[in-house]
């Protein structure tokens, strides 16, 4: 049986979402609800689906909502779903403050209940290739540019684009966060258009992160250096690449490939695989995920736990860019 769900929210995301939901199998679409009006009519007749003037119907004949609405809105939406016993698949971030979040967090008594956080880089084809690796990075360096676009503006970059990356990294680095330095400038909006990050965890990783919303190219690169492996990712052209060292030449992939380099220890070899990457849609993935969660009442992949620890740690960047900048004032 097909999970029947509610889309809020028909903006320029909201549409993807609707057009993802609609090739979904186990995913019944039963109505839309924007509050502008005018947008919902003419994006159901565009898609010959219900407009419903009322969220609250559309709640009450739904199992579970889909919100895609600006983030200052999350919070009074995925309340109102759980409060009506609703799955919940809501877009990052989870909400736009911590305290909020963690309400949701006190909220959420009811069992089974699914609510599934769009952090969708998770199913990015790149990041899938590298599902049967065992990451266990000492050095991660960030690289999430994108061009202009208003829309995004109504929270700082980091929330807007770093926290896809804070997300992954915390799902590879475990323990605690021991250092988080960080600095960001204002440019076209009210909030930092561009921000640095490095954070130091107890376990002596180290992570670089740089997120910017007014380069004049868009890039989405990770690159993960452990012990046994240097590991390349790039979620805009989803490719992956893996590079591993050997003492052996029969421990290559290849035997018959591979370089040779000397070293003090005697000879090793460099093994440089291209993992598989299959052509998946990123948004379809993470909505067939979440309507198999919801059939079979496993736990999402980005879940609220998952969402809250994120959020966190964007929010502790935002701070300490805020701080940076009000020393800088009274200077």
């Amino acid at each position: 049986m097909s999970v029947k769900i509610g889309l809020l929210g028909v903006g320029h995301l909201g549409k993807i979402h609707l057009n993802c939901i609609q090739q979904v199998p186990d995913l019944q679409l039963i109505g839309i609800y924007d509050l502008n009006q005018e947008t919902a009519d003419r994006v159901a007749a565009e898609f010959s689906v219900k407009a419903f003037t009322d969220p609250d119907r559309l709640i009450s004949e739904v199992d579970a909502l889909d919100i895609v609405t600006p983030t200052l809105t999350h919070h009074q939406w995925a309340c109102r779903a759980i409060e009506s016993g609703k799955h919940i698949f809501i877009e990052k971030p989870v909400t736009s403050t911590l305290s909020e979040a963690e309400e949701l967090v006190e909220l959420n008594k009811v069992p089974n209940l699914c609510i599934q956080v769009g952090h969708v880089e998770r199913f990015n084809p790149a990041m899938m290739a590298i599902a049967h690796i065992p990451l266990h990075p000492k050095f991660i360096e960030v690289h999430r540019l994108a061009t202009f676009n208003p829309r995004g503006t109504d929270v700082s970059v980091i929330l807007d684009l770093m926290i896809h990356d804070l997300d992954i990294i915390l799902s590879m680095v475990e323990g605690p966060i021991k250092n988080v330095y960080a600095n960001g400038v204002n440019i076209v909006s009210d909030y930092p258009d561009i921000g640095n990050a490095r954070i130091e965890w107890e376990n002596g990783c180290v992570a670089n992160v740089t997120a910017s919303r007014i380069s004049l190219k868009n890039m989405r690169k990770m690159r993960l250096f452990q012990s046994n492996a240097y590991i390349g990712l790039d979620f805009l052209e989803r490719k992956a690449q893996v590079i591993r060292m050997f003492e052996q030449r029969q421990q290559l992939s290849d035997p018959d490939q591979g370089l040779e380099l000397e070293t003090s220890k005697g000879t090793r070899y460099i093994d440089v695989t291209l993992p598989d990457v299959q052509p998946v849609n990123a948004i379809r993935e993470e909505l067939a995920h979440f309507a198999t969660c919801v059939k079979n009442g496993s736990r999402p992949e980005v879940g609220l736990q998952e969402a809250v620890a994120a959020l966190s740690l964007a929010v502790r960047i935002d701070n300490q860019i805020r701080d940076n900048e009000s020393q800088a004032v009274d200077a």
